[in-house]
C-alpha cells in the first residue's frame, strides 16, 4: 500500500517572514537539508538537484522526481500531488525497483548516478551483476517547434552483466490513471487504439471537461494518456488494478492476460494502471535495450478570447494515433539527436560559465519550456503561453515572459516571438483600454483578459510592463537583423516608447515585477528598464529607416541616462530609489545596456555595483534589495552577467550554486528564496528560471551561434 500525498503548502510572504524570525541558525537548517537530501549519492552533477525532471512538456504533462533516488518516493506533478510511475526489473527471478515505493517485497536496486541534462534524465542502477540505464528523453530541440510541442517522452531502459555472466533479465513499467484527473477521486475509463506495430493503452477521466478549470494548483483532467510500445516478442501490456500488476510481476515476471473491465471507476478505487512487461531474455556483456512512449493529448490546450485552440501539433489535422506512429519511428533518431544537442550545449555553457553554471542551466532548461504551452493561434501564428506557476496562475504575464526570454532569445526567436504574439494581439484589441502594456492575459489556461488585480489602474505596472515588451521586441530585431516582426505592431510600441518618455525617468508609485514589498516610487531599477527600453526602441527605429525618430528617442534616452547617474548616485553605488539615501538594490536591468550594445551607461557603472554587491553576499545568495533578506534566482543571474570578469561572475554566482544544492524544499527550482537559509518562499517549477541562460547572450560568439540554427 502505498503513501498518499503530502499535504502542498503554499505560504505566505507575511507567514515566511515569521518563521524566519524564529531562533533557527542558519548551520543547523543547512544541516538537516544535508541529511534530507542524501548526500551519499554518487553523481557526475556538479549541482544536487532539488527535484529531477522525468516528463516535463507543459504545465499539466509535467511529472518529476522529488527525491535523490527514484526509489524512495513516487514521482509528482510539479504541484507535489502524485502521479504514480512505477518500474521494476527481474534479475534471474529476483524483483529489484528502480522506480516508485512499492511493491515493498522487491528492493530498491543500488542506484549509481544520476544525470540530469537538457533534454535528457539518465539514471544508472546496480541489481544482481547486471547494470541497468534508466533514461527518460524529451526531445525538446528548440530549433523545431514540431518536435518541440510534441507531448511525447521516451523511456528507455539497457541492461549488461557486469560481473561475466548471462542472466535472465525482464523490466517492468505502469502508471496510476492519477496522471489524468486532478483530484483522484474523479472517474476514469481506458482502451485500446489500434495503430500498426504498437501496443497502445489509452486512458482519461470520464468526465472529459475541457479547459473547465483555471487557476494555479490544478492538474489536467481531459484529454488522454497513452503509453505505446513496440510490439515485439516478450512484451505484455495490461489495464489492471496496480497490486495486481505489481504482485504478478513480483511473483512470477507475468501480467494478467486480460485488462479489468470495471470501469469507469474513481483513480483512486483500486488505482488502475497502464501496465507494460518487457522480456529481454539472457543478457551479456552486450548491451539489451527496451523502450516505450509516454504521451499526451489533450485535444485543446488553451482558451483564447472565448475559442479554443489547439495544441502546435494538432494545427494540421493530426490525431494522437498518427502522432505515436511518427513518434516511434523516429525514436532512434530523435534519441541520437536529443544526445547531440546535451552534449553541445553543456559544452557550450561551460565554456562560458563553467561546470556548475552548466548544470544549473540544464536544470532549468526543461522546466522552463515545460512551463509553457504552444498552440495553434489565430491565423496559424504560434502562440507560446507560459504559467505563472505558484504564484497566481496567470497566463502569458508580461514579467514572466521577460525573465523567461534568454533562454529563446539564446535558442529560438521563433519561442520568443510566439511568446510576445498573443500580448500584442491583445494589446491591440478593443478588449484593453489602456495606453500601454498590459500585465497578462488571464488565468492559465484561460487567455482571455487581465486578471492581475482585477485589471482595474491600481495594480496595472505601466512602466515594467511597456519596458519588456520594448526590449523583448528590440532583442526580436537583432536576430533577426531586420524589423520586420517589429513592423506589425509599430503603433503600438512607438505609444509604449511615448509612456515611458513621459513616465519613465523617475517611475511614479507603482508595481513592478518586484512587487513583494508593494509598491514604491521614484525606483532606480525600474527606471534603467524605461531608459534602456527606450534606447533599444532608437535602435529598432534605426533599423527601420525612421532616422529623426530613432535620433529623438536616443537622444532622451542618453539625456535621462546622465540624470540617473546623478540622481541614483549614493557614493560606492546606487540607490534603490532616488530620493531614498542608504539604500540600494540589485540593478539587473543595466544588463540590456550590454547585450544590446546600447552604451548608454558608461562601464563605470556597473563596476561600481558589481563591487559594492561581493560585500553584500550571503551565503545563499545575493538579497534583492536592502528592505530584506530574500532574493529572486532569475535577476541573481542577471546581475553576475554584468561582471566584466569571470572572477566577479563566479563570486556572485557561488552562493545560487550553494542555494541550488542545500534548499531543503523538494521542488522544481524555485526563483524567491531567503539567502540566510536556501528556504523557498513560495514559487516553484515556474518558467522565469530559463533567465539564467542570459550569460551565454554576453559572448557575441554564442549567441550568434545558437540564435542562428534554424
Amino acid at each position: 500500500m502505498r503513501t498518499r500525498d503530502f499535504s502542498f503548502l503554499v505560504a505566505t510572504t507575511a507567514s515566511i517572514v515569521v518563521a524566519c524570525m524564529l531562533t533557527v541558525s542558519c548551520t543547523a537548517t543547512v544541516q538537516a537539508a544535508d541529511q534530507l537530501r542524501g548526500r551519499d549519492v554518487t553523481s557526475e552533477q556538479t549541482l544536487h538537484p532539488p527535484a529531477v525532471p522525468l516528463v516535463t512538456h507543459d504545465p499539466y504533462f509535467s511529472v518529476w522526481s522529488f527525491s535523490d533516488r527514484l526509489a524512495e518516493d513516487w514521482p509528482r506533478h510539479w504541484t507535489g500531488s502524485t502521479q504514480a510511475l512505477c518500474s521494476m526489473v527481474r534479475v534471474d527471478g529476483r524483483p529489484f525497483r528502480l522506480m516508485s515505493l512499492g511493491p515493498k517485497q522487491a528492493p530498491a536496486a543500488e542506484q549509481l548516478s544520476l544525470r540530469v541534462l537538457p533534454t535528457r534524465t539518465v539514471y544508472e542502477f546496480e541489481a544482481g551483476g547486471v547494470r541497468i540505464v534508466l533514461t527518460f528523453t524529451t526531445p525538446l530541440l528548440p530549433h523545431n517547434l514540431d518536435l518541440l510541442a510534441r507531448p511525447v517522452t521516451y523511456l528507455t531502459w539497457t541492461a549488461r552483466s557486469i560481473d561475466g555472466g548471462e542472466h535472465e533479465v525482464t523490466v517492468y513499467y505502469d502508471n496510476s490513471a492519477e496522471l489524468v484527473v486532478n483530484a483522484a477521486r474523479q472517474k476514469v475509463t481506458w482502451s485500446r487504439p489500434e495503430v500498426e506495430g504498437l501496443a497502445i493503452m489509452r486512458i482519461g477521466s470520464q468526465e472529459q471537461p475541457v479547459l473547465a478549470k483555471e487557476g494555479d494548483n490544478l492538474r489536467i483532467d481531459w484529454g488522454w494518456l497513452y503509453v505505446a510500445a513496440p510490439k515485439i516478442n516478450g512484451l505484455q501490456t495490461a489495464i489492471v488494478r496496480d497490486a495486481e500488476a505489481r504482485q504478478g510481476f513480483v511473483e512470477s515476471g507475468r501480467l494478467p492476460v486480460r485488462d479489468d473491465g470495471r470501469k469507469p471507476r474513481p483513480a483512486n478505487d483500486d488505482w488502475p494502471v497502464c501496465a507494460c512487461t518487457f522480456e529481454l531474455g539472457r543478457v551479456g556483456e552486450k548491451a539489451v535495450s527496451t523502450w516505450l512512449m509516454l504521451a499526451y493529448d489533450d485535444i485543446y490546450s488553451i482558451q483564447y478570447f472565448g475559442k479554443n485552440l489547439c495544441p502546435w501539433w494538432r494545427r494540421g489535422g493530426l490525431e494522437a494515433e498518427g502522432l505515436l506512429r511518427i513518434a516511434a519511428d523516429q525514436y532512434a533518431d530523435l534519441s541520437k539527436r536529443s544526445a547531440e544537442f546535451d552534449a553541445e550545449l553543456m559544452a557550450d555553457l561551460r565554456r562560458v560559465g563553467g561546470p556548475k553554471y552548466a548544470d544549473l542551466c540544464a536544470l532549468a532548461y526543461r522546466q522552463a519550456v515545460a512551463a509553457h504551452k504552444l498552440a495553434a493561434g489565430p491565423a496559424g501564428r504560434p502562440m507560446l503561453f507560459s504559467k505563472e506557476c505558484f504564484s497566481n496562475g496567470c497566463i502569458a504575464t508580461v514579467d514572466v515572459a521577460y525573465p523567461t526570454s534568454p533562454i529563446f532569445m539564446l535558442l529560438s526567436n521563433d519561442l520568443l516571438k510566439a511568446s510576445v504574439e498573443p500580448v500584442f494581439r491583445y494589446a491591440d484589441s478593443p478588449q484593453w483600454k489602456f495606453d500601454f502594456a498590459p500585465h497578462d492575459l488571464g488565468r492559465y489556461p484561460k487567455a482571455n483578459g487581465q486578471r492581475y488585480g482585477g485589471g482595474g489602474d491600481e495594480f496595472q505596472m505601466p512602466v515594467e510592463e511597456c519596458g519588456n515588451m520594448l526590449i523583448m521586441t528590440a532583442v526580436i530585431s537583432q536576430i533577426d537583423g531586420n524589423t520586420c516582426y517589429a513592423k506589425r505592431h509599430w503603433p503600438l510600441l512607438a505609444g509604449w516608447a511615448a509612456y515611458l518618455k513621459t513616465k519613465g525617468l523617475d517611475p511614479e508609485n507603482q508595481l513592478c515585477t518586484d512587487d513583494f514589498s508593494g509598491h514604491l516610487a521614484h525606483n532606480t531599477n525600474l527606471s534603467l528598464k524605461a531608459i534602456l527600453a527606450l534606447g533599444a526602441y532608437a535602435k529598432m527605429c534605426a533599423m527601420a529607416g525612421r532616422q529623426s525618430e530613432a535620433e529623438t528617442y536616443r537622444r532622451t534616452a542618453e539625456d535621462f541616462a546622465e540624470e540617473w547617474i546623478k540622481m541614483a548616485d549614493d557614493g560606492d553605488h546606487y540607490r534603490l530609489a532616488f530620493d531614498k539615501p542608504g539604500t540600494w538594490s540589485q540593478k539587473y536591468n543595466l544588463v540590456w545596456d550590454k547585450l544590446l550594445g546600447l552604451g548608454l551607461f558608461p562601464p563605470e557603472v556597473a563596476c561600481k555595483e558589481i563591487a559594492f554587491y561581493k560585500t553584500r553576499l550571503n551565503r545563499f545568495g545575493l538579497p534583492l534589495d536592502n528592505r530584506s533578506q530574500y532574493t529572486k534566482t532569475d535577476w541573481e543571474v542577471w546581475t553576475a552577467t554584468l561582471a566584466e570578469s569571470r572572477r566577479d561572475f563566479d563570486a556572485l554566482m557561488e552562493p545560487v550554486y550553494a542555494f541550488v544544492s542545500h534548499t531543503p524544499q523538494r521542488v522544481p527550482l524555485s526563483d524567491w528564496y531567503w539567502t540566510q537559509n536556501a528556504e523557498r518562499i513560495r514559487f516553484q517549477a515556474r518558467p522565469v528560471i530559463g533567465g539564467v541562460f542570459i550569460k551565454m547572450l554576453a559572448d557575441p560568439d554564442m549567441w550568434t551561434k545558437w540564435s542562428g540554427r534554424r
